[in-house]
């Protein structure tokens, strides 16, 4: 087997292709996923099919969405379009509320490291339809996006996706269950949307989401500096929170304490 090459498919860096070959592993994702009959389940970026054929074996149909031309043609000889609805595009663009049924609304995929930040954003605006998503990714990200306040590793993304959903690491997939071998260990997170009530939501979700990048832009500084200018000492301590503690201090919920008294403020 040529280097970067699976089932005669050359993996496309441009596309951060790694294909998922471990049995062992695939089974272990699609026990994790437990879809059922009656549930919609869309895969994102399934490549050669190592998800998408042991997916269909408990389903009856699957969405996938694909940008590789390559991968989406041997997709459609391989499977029947009742069976298996090909999605040709960029995920990043891709809407995918569209696809929402009568029954769970899951997502799912092995994402592409190069996009798989700016893909969790993108997913945001689908998270009140969905009922779970399970996503293989880098495990430092997979890190941060569990990372508990206080962590090093906890930062824009943590708050960001942890106000939206609970998440859970699952497992660590090792470099050797795929092909060609990433150079860091996978993991695979499990993302359930949260049903939040009145007080635990923002009054402004982009009011909220500028504070936290703005805290965030300067992790290692006081949040008396880093939030100068959008909000005063004084409005800090009135909040229970010390001027003097850095971003990675606040839990979610500080966050959207500050942006909900900054919403109410009249110089907001």
């Amino acid at each position: 087997m040529k280097p970067r090459e699976h089932q005669g498919h050359v993996a496309r860096k441009r596309f951060g292709q790694n294909f998922l070959v471990s049995d062992g592993v695939i089974r272990k994702i699609v026990d994790a996923i437990n879809p059922r009959n009656g549930d919609t389940v869309v895969e994102i970026g399934p490549g050669l099919g190592a998800l998408t054929g042991p997916l269909l074996e408990r389903i009856d149909h699957l969405h996938v969405v694909e940008i590789d031309r390559d991968l989406i043609a041997r997709l459609k000889d391989r499977y029947p379009p009742e069976r298996l609805t090909v999605h040709e595009g960029d995920a990043l663009e891709f809407d995918f509320a569209t696809l929402k049924g009568e029954g769970k609304f899951k997502i799912v995929g092995n994402l592409p490291y190069n996009i798989s930040s700016p893909l969790l954003f993108h997913l945001v605006a689908s998270a009140p339809l969905v009922y779970d998503m399970h996503f293989m990714l880098q495990k430092e990200v997979v890190d941060r996006m569990v990372a508990a306040p206080g962590s090093s590793h906890f930062g824009r993304l943590s708050v960001m996706l942890q106000y939206h959903y609970f998440m859970e690491r699952l497992f660590i997939v090792p470099p050797g269950a795929f092909n060609p071998p990433p150079k860091v260990d996978s993991a695979i997170v499990r993302m359930i949307p949260k049903k939040v009530g009145p007080g635990d939501t923002a009054k402004d979700e982009a009011l909220f989401a500028k504070l936290v990048a703005t805290a965030f832009s300067q992790r290692r500084k006081m949040l008396r500096n880093t939030l100068r200018s959008m909000v005063s000492e004084a409005q800090l301590t009135a909040l229970d929170i010390k001027p003097t503690a850095r971003a990675e201090d606040l839990s979610v919920e500080d966050y959207v304490r500050i942006a909900n008294s900054l919403s109410d403020s009249p110089n907001a």
